[in-house]
């Protein structure tokens, strides 16, 4: 029996190899974005080095794709909302842009602001390629947090709010004489938390003594003639940071606030947050959301940038799918699926970690009253003597190893669960005592991926140790993809003085059986109507599950993925809504079905 075992095992291994030559492998992407993040120079003084991006404003100019993120000290370009290239521009604010706002006008010119001094003037291009920028005469007060909209009359608008206290407003410009204001100012509308969950501060929306969320980050966007101005809600540290809609007749409003909300929302797994973005609309007429996730670990403002496709169902109400968002996603140009999950699961998950050695090891967690938890690991070692990383497989990003110097002797080994077939790599790199401060040229991330079967034998199948490419939180997909259980990350070097990683992802597809569908799923509005708990039963093999839930059966727009429990609780919920949901178990060999939706009101 135990022969006849190898046998069938040998075979279906053989059988998986002839699929993976077969196949033809999509175009995918992965939220946090895989671009050069900018060093930040706030928090300098205290030798505080880390990288972020947040708050993206991002365009479509004659065709192509611009993308302006606070405090770069530049922006971005892409032909494919994928690939992006970064720009110097040869004029720009002195401390790089803040919370930046950039307007698309009938394909002639580029208008853009965000003077990090909350005033300043509006810039403008007929070339953003070159980077030459000229600046209007005009000085504009109160632009902190901005939204420049020109509607299709020409009439100009000026959006701007971030505070707890104070509700969103708008002004009117006049574009053909320098964008002065016209004496048109009027305020829209505040976060109303007692009947918002989900607007509510904190990590999970939780705070012992804080209470009032920040409202910012204004966005509009204009579809079939309907005015849908977003804003981004509680705080951009946290994992519940999220992006809304009032929907207006009118560019000054009345604005009424858009039942389904948030519709850009991803409070759990491995990335966190979907809050003040934009919405852009691509040229084959789909929309995306780009938006800030909260990574959180060296400074509350270390954040990454996501794109999620956004869609207006028949209702005219705003969603994006942001369901498995930080796994692989299909690219820009697929035909069908753009933006949805590819199907490919984690295949790391609590996979045993070694490594070559080992400076610090720390297990580190935003709490409920907006400071960390932190812990620093022991060092161990397994029976081989080598020492043990558990941080590096753990869907984690704030927790992060430091090696013991950053050349080409340091490794890490990853032994999978299982094997399988993988598609795709995710190195989330961290920023220890990197010691720089602000945008820099040159940076590189070089290294080479192994894989294995039985841990000894060993085949390249990524090489970048000569590579240029700055890569913090590198994806790389595989032409072909390859069988194995092991994988090993050899460093040749990274940017800063220390190599320190926070997560090494491996996506593809398992080779055992996806989960069976969740049992004893039970919902329970609390008294509390913005609260929810949720209880089911374990499914055998499961990694984890995830929730699905909206304001009918058939728009579960929200969700929330979660490892390992079988309970939960969230305080998201708008108070007066009735609401519906769903859950779902994965593991790396698939995704369950979806249970019957249940209707709670």
């Amino acid at each position: 029996m135990k022969y006849f075992k190898k046998i069938i095992r040998a075979a279906v291994l053989l059988f998986g190899a002839i699929i993976c030559a077969q196949e033809v492998v999509p175009e995918t992407y992965i939220n946090p974005l895989d671009i050069d993040y900018t060093y930040m120079v706030y928090n300098s003084s205290k030798n505080i080095s880390y990288r972020s991006g947040a708050d993206p404003a991002v365009i479509e100019f004659r065709g192509e794709y611009y993308m302006f993120v606070t405090r770069s000290f530049g922006y971005w370009h892409s032909t494919d909302l994928i690939n992006w290239e970064f720009i110097k521009p040869k004029q720009w604010f002195f401390e790089g842009s803040n919370a930046p706002t950039a307007f698309n006008y009938k394909d002639s010119l580029v208008y853009f602001a965000g003077d990090p001094a909350g005033y300043g003037s509006i810039l403008y291009t007929d070339d953003p390629k070159k980077g030459e920028w000229a600046p209007t005469a005009s000085i504009t007060n109160n632009i902190q947090d901005s939204e420049l909209f020109i509607d299709d009359d020409g009439k100009t608008y000026l959006y701007w709010g971030s505070s707890n206290k104070h509700p969103l407003r708008v002004k009117m410009l006049n574009k053909d004489d320098r964008f002065l204001e016209t004496g048109v100012e009027k305020e829209l509308f505040n976060l109303v938390e007692e009947e918002h969950g989900w607007e509510r501060f904190g990590e999970n929306n939780y705070h012992p003594t804080l209470k009032e969320g920040y409202m910012e980050g204004a966005s509009v966007t204009k579809h079939d003639g309907k005015y849908y101005l977003q804003y981004a809600a509680p705080g951009t540290q946290f994992n519940v940071y999220a992006d809304a809609a009032y929907i207006g007749e009118t560019p000054l409003g009345p604005f009424t606030y858009m039942k389904n909300n948030p519709m850009s929302f991803k409070p759990g797994g491995f990335a966190n947050g979907a809050g003040h973005g934009i919405t852009v609309k691509q040229t084959n007429g789909q929309y995306w959301h780009f938006a800030t996730m909260a990574l959180a670990s060296n400074s509350h403002w270390e954040r990454r940038l996501s794109m999620f496709p956004t869609y207006f169902d028949d209702e005219g109400l705003m969603y994006s799918i942001t369901s498995y968002g930080d796994y692989p996603l299909f690219g820009p140009n697929h035909p069908t699926k753009a933006g949805q999950h590819s199907g490919w699961m984690l295949l790391s998950y609590k996979g045993k970690t070694t490594v070559s050695s080992s400076q610090l090891q720390v297990k580190k967690s935003t709490s409920t009253d907006d400071d960390f938890e932190i812990t620093e690991l022991p060092l161990e070692r397994n029976s081989e003597g080598e020492i043990i990383s558990k941080l590096l497989t753990d869907e984690n990003p704030k927790s992060f190893w430091v090696a013991e110097s950053n050349d080409d002797e340091q490794w890490v080994k990853i032994e999978m669960p299982s094997p399988g077939n993988m598609y795709a790599f995710q190195l989330n790199f961290h920023d220890h005592e990197s010691g720089i401060y602000t945008r820099t040229e040159g940076l590189r991330h070089r290294f080479t991926l192994e894989v294995s079967e039985d841990g000894k034998n060993w085949e390249t199948v990524v090489d970048r140790s000569g590579s240029y490419k700055d890569a913090p939180n590198a994806y790389i997909p595989l032409n072909q993809p390859v069988q194995g259980r092991y994988v090993r990350y050899n460093n040749v070097e990274v940017p800063g003085n220390n190599l320190a990683l926070s997560e090494i992802r491996v996506f593809g597809k398992g080779l055992g059986k996806k989960p069976e569908k969740v049992k004893g799923f039970k919902v329970s509005r609390e008294k509390d109507r913005r609260d929810a708990s949720f209880t089911w039963k374990p499914v055998k093999g499961a990694q984890g599950y995830n929730i699905r839930w909206g304001i009918a059966s058939d728009k579960l727009y929200h969700s929330w993925l979660i490892y390992d429990v079988n309970e939960h609780f969230m305080r998201n919920l708008d108070r007066d809504t009735r609401y519906y949901f769903s859950i779902e178990a994965f593991n790396e060999n698939g995704i369950s079905d979806k249970t019957e939706v249940q209707e709670v009101k």
